[in-house]
Protein backbone atom coordinates (compact mmCIF):
# COMPACT_ATOMS: atom_id res chain seq x y z
CA UNK A 1 0.00 0.00 0.00
CA UNK A 2 1.40 3.98 -0.49
CA UNK A 3 0.20 6.39 1.24
CA UNK A 4 1.05 10.11 0.78
CA UNK A 5 0.99 12.01 4.38
CA UNK A 6 0.49 15.68 4.85
CA UNK A 7 2.72 17.91 7.25
CA UNK A 8 3.94 16.45 10.78
CA UNK A 9 6.00 19.79 11.96
CA UNK A 10 6.99 17.52 15.06
CA UNK A 11 3.78 16.31 16.33
CA UNK A 12 5.15 12.49 16.65
CA UNK A 13 2.10 11.18 19.04
CA UNK A 14 0.01 12.26 16.00
CA UNK A 15 2.09 10.39 13.37
CA UNK A 16 2.13 6.97 15.28
CA UNK A 17 -1.58 7.58 15.89
CA UNK A 18 -1.95 7.45 11.78
CA UNK A 19 0.73 4.81 11.49
CA UNK A 20 -1.34 2.41 13.66
CA UNK A 21 -4.59 4.16 11.88
CA UNK A 22 -4.27 2.67 8.40
CA UNK A 23 -2.10 -0.63 9.44
CA UNK A 24 1.51 0.56 8.17
CA UNK A 25 4.14 -2.11 7.70
CA UNK A 26 7.37 -1.74 6.92
CA UNK A 27 7.82 -4.67 5.09
CA UNK A 28 4.74 -4.17 2.86
CA UNK A 29 3.64 -0.45 2.98
CA UNK A 30 5.39 2.95 1.64
CA UNK A 31 5.04 5.99 2.67
CA UNK A 32 5.98 9.66 0.86
CA UNK A 33 5.63 12.61 3.23
CA UNK A 34 4.82 15.91 1.86
CA UNK A 35 7.47 18.23 3.93
CA UNK A 36 7.73 20.07 7.08
CA UNK A 37 8.53 16.95 9.32
CA UNK A 38 10.19 19.12 11.87
CA UNK A 39 9.23 22.51 14.09
CA UNK A 40 5.79 24.04 15.64
CA UNK A 41 5.09 20.47 17.42
CA UNK A 42 6.73 19.42 20.69
CA UNK A 43 8.88 16.76 19.16
CA UNK A 44 10.94 17.49 16.03
CA UNK A 45 13.59 14.86 17.15
CA UNK A 46 11.61 11.71 17.92
CA UNK A 47 9.43 12.36 14.26
CA UNK A 48 13.35 12.10 12.79
CA UNK A 49 14.10 8.90 14.75
CA UNK A 50 11.31 7.27 13.56
CA UNK A 51 11.04 8.41 9.99
CA UNK A 52 14.50 7.48 9.75
CA UNK A 53 13.86 4.07 11.40
CA UNK A 54 11.27 2.99 8.39
CA UNK A 55 14.91 3.35 5.81
CA UNK A 56 13.47 2.71 2.40
CA UNK A 57 9.83 1.93 3.55
CA UNK A 58 9.78 6.13 3.27
CA UNK A 59 10.61 9.13 0.98
CA UNK A 60 10.88 12.18 3.13
CA UNK A 61 10.06 15.27 1.41
CA UNK A 62 12.20 18.93 2.58
CA UNK A 63 9.94 21.25 3.60
CA UNK A 64 10.33 25.26 4.51
CA UNK A 65 10.78 24.48 8.23
CA UNK A 66 13.07 21.40 7.48
CA UNK A 67 15.50 23.73 5.37
CA UNK A 68 15.12 26.25 8.54
CA UNK A 69 16.74 23.47 10.48
CA UNK A 70 19.37 23.08 8.37
CA UNK A 71 20.24 26.76 8.49
CA UNK A 72 19.86 27.12 12.34
CA UNK A 73 22.37 24.19 12.68
CA UNK A 74 24.88 26.13 10.34
CA UNK A 75 24.80 28.68 12.37
CA UNK A 76 23.38 31.06 9.10
CA UNK A 77 19.75 31.51 10.29
CA UNK A 78 18.88 32.19 13.72
CA UNK A 79 15.71 30.49 15.87
CA UNK A 80 12.66 32.19 15.55
CA UNK A 81 10.35 32.51 18.81
CA UNK A 82 8.46 29.91 17.66
CA UNK A 83 10.85 27.67 16.56
CA UNK A 84 10.61 23.93 18.18
CA UNK A 85 13.53 21.93 17.15
CA UNK A 86 15.90 22.88 19.99
CA UNK A 87 15.40 18.82 20.85
CA UNK A 88 17.38 18.10 17.28
CA UNK A 89 20.04 20.83 17.94
CA UNK A 90 20.86 19.79 21.44
CA UNK A 91 20.94 16.31 20.65
CA UNK A 92 23.84 14.49 21.47
CA UNK A 93 23.89 12.81 17.57
CA UNK A 94 22.74 15.94 16.03
CA UNK A 95 25.00 15.99 13.74
CA UNK A 96 23.65 12.62 12.60
CA UNK A 97 20.07 14.47 12.43
CA UNK A 98 21.47 17.30 10.29
CA UNK A 99 22.92 14.97 8.02
CA UNK A 100 19.66 12.67 7.67
CA UNK A 101 17.87 15.61 6.75
CA UNK A 102 20.43 16.85 4.24
CA UNK A 103 19.85 13.27 2.43
CA UNK A 104 16.05 14.25 1.98
CA UNK A 105 14.65 15.13 -1.39
CA UNK A 106 12.56 18.17 -2.72
CA UNK A 107 10.55 16.41 -5.15
CA UNK A 108 9.74 12.67 -5.62
CA UNK A 109 7.52 10.79 -8.28
CA UNK A 110 5.79 7.85 -7.18
CA UNK A 111 3.18 5.65 -9.20
CA UNK A 112 2.66 8.36 -11.28
CA UNK A 113 2.04 11.25 -8.44
CA UNK A 114 4.32 14.09 -8.45
CA UNK A 115 5.01 15.01 -4.99
CA UNK A 116 6.27 18.43 -3.10
CA UNK A 117 6.22 20.22 -0.29
CA UNK A 118 4.53 23.63 -1.81
CA UNK A 119 3.41 23.55 -5.29
CA UNK A 120 4.99 24.70 -9.40
CA UNK A 121 4.86 27.19 -11.37
CA UNK A 122 3.18 27.15 -14.32
CA UNK A 123 5.94 27.16 -16.38
CA UNK A 124 7.27 24.01 -15.31
CA UNK A 125 6.36 20.60 -16.49
CA UNK A 126 6.85 17.19 -14.41
CA UNK A 127 10.50 16.39 -15.65
CA UNK A 128 11.73 20.05 -15.17
CA UNK A 129 10.31 19.97 -11.97
CA UNK A 130 11.92 16.58 -10.87
CA UNK A 131 15.22 17.96 -12.99
CA UNK A 132 15.52 21.14 -10.67
CA UNK A 133 14.61 19.72 -7.89
CA UNK A 134 17.62 16.89 -8.09
CA UNK A 135 19.72 20.16 -9.25
CA UNK A 136 19.13 21.38 -5.46
CA UNK A 137 19.19 18.07 -3.58
CA UNK A 138 23.05 17.80 -4.71
CA UNK A 139 23.78 21.48 -3.80
CA UNK A 140 22.08 20.31 -0.30
CA UNK A 141 24.29 17.09 0.22
CA UNK A 142 27.25 18.76 -1.08
CA UNK A 143 30.23 20.66 0.33
CA UNK A 144 28.53 23.89 -0.66
CA UNK A 145 25.63 24.07 1.07
CA UNK A 146 27.24 26.09 4.23
CA UNK A 147 28.18 28.99 1.42
CA UNK A 148 24.59 28.77 0.52
CA UNK A 149 22.70 28.85 2.99
CA UNK A 150 23.14 32.46 3.96
CA UNK A 151 22.20 33.25 0.39
CA UNK A 152 19.10 30.85 0.21
CA UNK A 153 16.60 33.20 1.48
CA UNK A 154 14.57 36.43 0.29
CA UNK A 155 11.77 36.43 -2.16
CA UNK A 156 13.83 37.10 -5.24
CA UNK A 157 13.64 36.74 -7.97
CA UNK A 158 10.18 36.17 -7.97
CA UNK A 159 9.38 34.52 -11.34
CA UNK A 160 10.91 31.68 -13.49
CA UNK A 161 13.82 32.49 -16.27
CA UNK A 162 15.87 29.53 -18.10
CA UNK A 163 18.76 31.86 -18.11
CA UNK A 164 18.79 31.78 -13.74
CA UNK A 165 22.03 30.63 -12.59
CA UNK A 166 23.83 29.96 -9.38
CA UNK A 167 22.12 31.07 -5.78
CA UNK A 168 18.81 33.20 -7.77
CA UNK A 169 18.09 29.98 -9.27
CA UNK A 170 18.99 27.89 -6.41
CA UNK A 171 16.24 29.95 -4.19
CA UNK A 172 13.79 30.38 -6.79
CA UNK A 173 13.78 26.71 -7.15
CA UNK A 174 13.38 26.53 -3.27
CA UNK A 175 11.03 29.16 -2.79
CA UNK A 176 8.66 27.48 -5.43
CA UNK A 177 8.48 23.85 -3.80
CA UNK A 178 8.51 24.99 -0.37
CA UNK A 179 6.78 28.43 -0.28
CA UNK A 180 4.35 28.61 -3.52
CA UNK A 181 1.28 29.00 -2.49
CA UNK A 182 -0.62 32.29 -4.98
CA UNK A 183 0.92 33.28 -8.20
CA UNK A 184 0.11 35.56 -11.39
CA UNK A 185 -1.15 33.45 -14.31
CA UNK A 186 2.75 34.63 -15.73
CA UNK A 187 3.99 32.89 -12.81
CA UNK A 188 4.97 35.81 -10.45
CA UNK A 189 5.15 34.34 -6.64
CA UNK A 190 3.57 35.82 -3.84
CA UNK A 191 4.59 35.00 -0.56
CA UNK A 192 2.60 37.48 1.61
CA UNK A 193 -0.49 35.73 2.23
CA UNK A 194 -1.62 32.73 3.57
CA UNK A 195 -4.95 32.86 3.00
CA UNK A 196 -7.70 29.98 1.55
CA UNK A 197 -7.52 29.76 -2.18
CA UNK A 198 -10.11 32.47 -2.55
CA UNK A 199 -8.60 34.95 -0.79
CA UNK A 200 -5.35 35.84 -2.29
CA UNK A 201 -3.80 38.79 -3.51
CA UNK A 202 -5.25 40.78 -6.23
CA UNK A 203 -4.04 39.46 -10.02
CA UNK A 204 -3.16 35.87 -7.84
CA UNK A 205 -4.63 32.96 -7.50
CA UNK A 206 -3.80 29.04 -6.14
CA UNK A 207 -0.35 27.91 -8.39
CA UNK A 208 -2.83 24.62 -9.53
CA UNK A 209 -5.57 27.10 -10.71
CA UNK A 210 -3.49 28.75 -13.18
CA UNK A 211 -4.93 28.45 -16.95
CA UNK A 212 -2.63 26.76 -18.65
CA UNK A 213 -0.03 25.60 -16.25
CA UNK A 214 2.32 22.54 -17.71
CA UNK A 215 1.94 20.38 -15.38
CA UNK A 216 -2.35 20.65 -16.03
CA UNK A 217 -3.24 16.54 -15.97
CA UNK A 218 -0.28 15.51 -13.86
CA UNK A 219 -1.42 14.13 -10.49
CA UNK A 220 -0.10 15.76 -7.80
CA UNK A 221 0.21 15.48 -4.23
CA UNK A 222 1.55 19.07 -1.70
CA UNK A 223 1.37 20.22 2.08
CA UNK A 224 2.32 23.22 3.03
CA UNK A 225 -1.45 25.11 3.29
CA UNK A 226 -3.21 24.60 6.40
CA UNK A 227 -6.06 26.61 5.57
CA UNK A 228 -7.08 24.63 2.44
CA UNK A 229 -7.69 22.00 4.39
CA UNK A 230 -7.82 18.79 2.40
CA UNK A 231 -8.32 18.81 -1.12
CA UNK A 232 -9.37 15.72 -3.18
CA UNK A 233 -9.49 16.37 -6.79
CA UNK A 234 -8.83 13.81 -9.43
CA UNK A 235 -5.55 14.89 -10.03
CA UNK A 236 -4.64 16.95 -6.73
CA UNK A 237 -4.22 16.04 -3.47
CA UNK A 238 -3.38 18.97 -0.77
CA UNK A 239 -2.53 17.36 2.87
CA UNK A 240 -1.62 20.31 5.46
CA UNK A 241 -4.66 19.60 7.06
CA UNK A 242 -3.38 21.39 10.08
CA UNK A 243 -2.55 18.42 12.90
CA UNK A 244 -0.40 21.65 14.34
CA UNK A 245 -3.19 23.67 14.89
CA UNK A 246 -5.41 21.14 16.45
CA UNK A 247 -6.91 19.93 12.98
CA UNK A 248 -5.75 16.39 11.78
CA UNK A 249 -2.87 14.91 10.41
CA UNK A 250 -3.87 13.07 7.13
CA UNK A 251 -2.83 10.09 4.84
CA UNK A 252 -4.50 8.92 1.21
CA UNK A 253 -4.11 5.99 0.16
CA UNK A 254 -3.37 6.11 -3.61
CA UNK A 255 -2.55 2.40 -4.90
CA UNK A 256 -3.96 0.76 -7.33
CA UNK A 257 -6.27 3.50 -8.40
CA UNK A 258 -7.52 4.07 -4.62
CA UNK A 259 -8.15 7.27 -2.76
CA UNK A 260 -9.10 6.86 0.55
CA UNK A 261 -8.15 9.36 3.16
CA UNK A 262 -7.47 8.86 6.98
CA UNK A 263 -7.53 11.25 9.87
CA UNK A 264 -6.49 11.34 13.27
CA UNK A 265 -7.34 14.43 15.49
CA UNK A 266 -4.24 16.20 16.93
CA UNK A 267 -3.81 18.16 20.29
CA UNK A 268 -3.26 22.12 19.04
CA UNK A 269 0.56 22.42 19.93
CA UNK A 270 0.71 25.65 18.40
CA UNK A 271 -2.13 28.66 18.42
CA UNK A 272 -1.89 31.66 15.37
CA UNK A 273 -0.32 34.34 16.13
CA UNK A 274 3.16 35.89 15.61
Amino acid sequence: MLHFIGDVQGCATALERLLAEIGFSPSRDRLVLLGDLVNRGPASLAVLKRLAALDGAATCLLGNHDLHLLAAAHGVRPLKRGDTFGDVLQAPDAARWIGWLRQQPLAHEEAGWLCVHAGVVPQWDRAQTLSLAAEVHALLRGPELAAFLPRMYGNEPGRWDEALSGPDRWRFVINTLTRARFCTDEGLLDFSSTETAGAGPPGFRPWFDVPGRRTAGQPIAFGHWSTLGLVNRPDLLALDTGCVWGGALTAVRVDGGRREAVQVQCEQARRPGP
